[in-house]
């Protein structure tokens, strides 16, 4: 019996040897988890969580069950008590990873129980945002900054016309491609600080995501205005303000995000009158990015007597 349960006792030890399998242990010892939440909370990549999971398995540390095409993993039931002291010493050490797992799987808990996890067939972000666009009626508009046209696609259907600009060649390439069977859409290289069309050409400027990766947001923001017809409308995401502010460089950003206040006197200095400008989400992983919706309307008075842009004014002083 002595020589059982310390083969068994060896055994566990040498499992639990391994970092990354006593971070699983530690996760599952609360409640069972499946392979993509282990994923999500440790940041492994899912070949090597699977790979844990099945020498842990055979160890008999863990089990698991099948729900669907599914997989959920617990703490076996009767797993050696030298598991349990090992695990209790982990968490009396506040081990700064061990930790981070689990404030990682506190955020997880709390979009369950908010819902944002529970799936129901087809119904995703994707086609939400297609249902919605069509209720709009959108008349001539104007996509500034539009990558590959990701989400000009879902509103191109509901548009009179639809231009989309870009500075990056490439980009604009792949969006001529995906919006080809569109008639009334047209793709070209733009600077989003001079646009190239006339006044009042537009009924809807759509500038997402785009201010932070400009040398000027301002110079863009007088630019959208500019293009914009007598009680056209401007719809502006970006980034709020964050830090580190270098956090979001490594995306090509040029700006450390915009605060809503930012925003709101960007359009307003622009001559627009604003409708609102404030965090419209906060991203649940870590750093937390939020996002600035702002919408802003051009009045047929202010259409008549554009102000002059903010650059100029500053160039005059």
């Amino acid at each position: 019996m002595f020589a059982v349960t310390l083969a068994r006792t060896l055994e566990t030890l040498a499992v639990l040897g391994d970092e990354n399998r006593l971070r699983l242990c530690m996760l599952l010892a609360a409640r069972e988890l499946n392979v993509s939440e282990l994923v999500r909370v440790t940041g492994l990549a899912q070949s090597r969580v699977s790979t844990h999971l099945g020498r842990l398995r055979e160890a008999g540390i863990v089990q698991d069950r099948k729900d669907g095409a599914q997989s959920f993993y617990a703490l076996a039931q009767g797993a050696a008590p030298t598991l349990t002291h090992v695990l209790d010493e982990a968490r009396e050490a506040k081990d700064a990873t061990l930790l981070g797992d689990q404030e990682r799987l506190a955020e997880l808990d709390a979009e369950r129980r908010a819902g944002r996890d529970t799936y129901s067939p087809g119904r995703t972000w994707q086609s939400l945002a297609v249902g919605i666009a069509a209720l709009l009626d959108l008349g001539d508009v104007l996509d500034v900054g539009s990558g590959d046209a990701s989400a000009a696609r879902m509103i191109a259907p509901h548009c009179r016309s639809l231009t989309c600009i870009d500075s990056n060649q490439r980009v604009i390439e792949a969006a001529r491609e995906r919006l080809a069977g569109h008639a009334h859409v047209a793709t070209q290289l733009a600077d989003a600080e001079a646009l190239p069309f006339a006044a009042g050409s537009f009924d809807t400027v759509l500038v997402f995501h785009t201010l932070t990766f400009t040398e000027h947001p301002a110079r863009a923001i007088a630019e959208c205005a500019r293009v914009l017809r007598p009680g056209g409308r401007l719809v502006v995401l970006c980034l709020d303000r964050h830090r580190p502010e270098d956090v979001a460089t490594r995306y090509g950003e040029r700006h450390p995000g915009l605060s809503p206040s930012e925003v709101r006197s960007l359009l307003t200095d622009a001559g627009l009158s604003v409708r609102t400008a404030e965090v419209a989400s906060r991203e649940s992983k870590k750093p937390h990015f939020q996002v600035v919706l702002a919408v802003a309307e051009k009045s047929a008075e202010k259409a008549a007597r554009p102000p002059s842009p903010p650059w100029k004014k500053r160039t005059r002083a």
